[in-house]
């Protein structure tokens, strides 16, 4: 046996110089006496095929029929944004548009009086304020060239302060009309007017617009649409144009707050534009007249008197003989008249500028412990 072998070598002792000689002895004994055993594979089993599951392609539906392309038969056109004219320097602009502002003289049976005019249409047609040319017996129109023409009146319209006057001559420099909506708080304004009457030709002022969209309200008279400058106004500048910095008219000079400083006020030129339109074609509307004297209702008014609502407008006094004569009290507060809502001045002159004299009106008011109230009445025509 092998491990006796084994035990029985590990008792001899060679000489260290027969170590290999012992070593090749013993691999000599070891492979004359063992029989190699043989070793049987084991049998392996047959491998099967592993069928993999194929997946179900999914069906691609297909439209019966294709969904056609619309093509549009014209192709939508590309709008370019128009050019902004340039900026002008103050010198440049007021010696542009000078030509186109005019002095205007009236004698009326009281006197005289003195304004400023601005040649909008024809070579031949000025705006100014109605009040410059109110009850004038005569109306003399002084160019920048010195020349003097006598001016027509062509039609009024009290509700906006805005007249327009016709001169027979053609020919004189239309002023550009500007988009008073486009305008902003802090831009720079020039106004150019015969203010004072001076002698040696228009005076020119400039500064910025200071607020948009004010209301002046002297007695029954409301002026509406106004925008409010620091650009100093004075008598004489009435009916004068307020430019801005390309040289395009955006109000009309109208009036100032002689108890403040630097408050002066032009009308909104696209609602001024409008009305001179309408009173050169003789087609414009009489605006329609309630007659009471009108005050703003605010938040802080409302919170001091305990009024039943935060916006409207007062009514402080009624003219006598008018519409509202018999409909509106004193201490009354209009807030809607039809389906529009009449939260200030501003929004009363809007509608009675869209609706003339002899309009069917519902105006719905508050009266004191009566709460709210609604009455018919018929606007009348403004005087004057």
């Amino acid at each position: 046996m092998l491990w006796r072998r084994y035990n029985w070598l590990n008792h001899i002792r060679f000489p260290k110089t027969g170590i290999a000689m012992a070593a090749i002895a013993l691999v000599a004994c070891s492979s004359s006496t063992s029989e190699p055993e043989t070793v049987q594979p084991l049998p392996q089993p047959t491998p099967q095929p592993t069928a993999t599951p194929q997946p179900t392609p999914t069906p691609i539906a297909m439209p019966l029929t294709p969904t056609p392309i619309v093509i549009p038969p014209t192709p939508t056109p590309i709008t370019f944004p128009t050019a902004v004219p340039p900026a002008l320097g103050t010198a440049d602009l007021v010696e542009s548009v000078t030509p186109s502002v005019v002095h205007i003289g009236v004698v009326t049976a009281s006197g005289s009086g003195t304004g400023t005019g601005v040649v909008f249409q024809d070579g031949n047609l000025i705006m100014t304020n109605r009040h410059v040319v109110q009850d004038a017996l005569e109306v003399r129109v002084s160019l920048a060239d010195g020349r003097i023409l006598i001016g027509e009146i062509v039609g009024v319209d009290s509700s906006i302060d805005i007249a327009v006057v016709r001169v027979d001559i053609s020919g004189l420099p239309n002023a550009a009309i500007g988009d008073s909506d486009a305008i902003r708080v802090g831009e720079d304004v020039v106004a150019i007017g015969h203010a004072l009457d001076l002698p040696g030709g228009p005076t020119v002022s400039k500064g910025v617009i200071s607020a948009l969209d004010r209301s002046l309200v002297d007695g029954t008279e409301v002026l509406s649409d106004l925008i409010q400058t620091d650009a100093a106004i004075n008598p004489g500048n009435s009916g004068g144009p307020l430019l801005n910095a390309m040289g395009e008219v955006i109000g009309i000079n109208t009036a100032k707050i002689p108890t403040g400083d630097g408050i002066g006020f032009a009308i909104e030129i696209n609602t001024a534009h409008d009305v001179a339109l309408r009173l050169v074609a003789q087609v414009g509307i009489q605006p329609g007249f309630i007659g009471f004297e009108p005050l703003d209702i605010t938040p802080t008014l409302a919170d001091q008197l305990s009024l039943p609502v935060l916006r409207g407008v007062g009514v402080l006094g009624v003219v006598s003989g008018s519409p509202a004569d018999g409909v509106l009290q004193v201490d009354d507060i209009i807030i809607q008249i039809d389906e529009t809502a009449i939260p200030d001045t501003l929004a009363l002159e809007q509608f009675l500028r869209a609706n003339p004299a002899g309009t069917v009106v519902e105006i719905t008011f508050f009266r004191g412990s009566a709460g709210l109230l609604t009455s018919e009445l018929t606007l009348g025509e403004r005087p004057g």
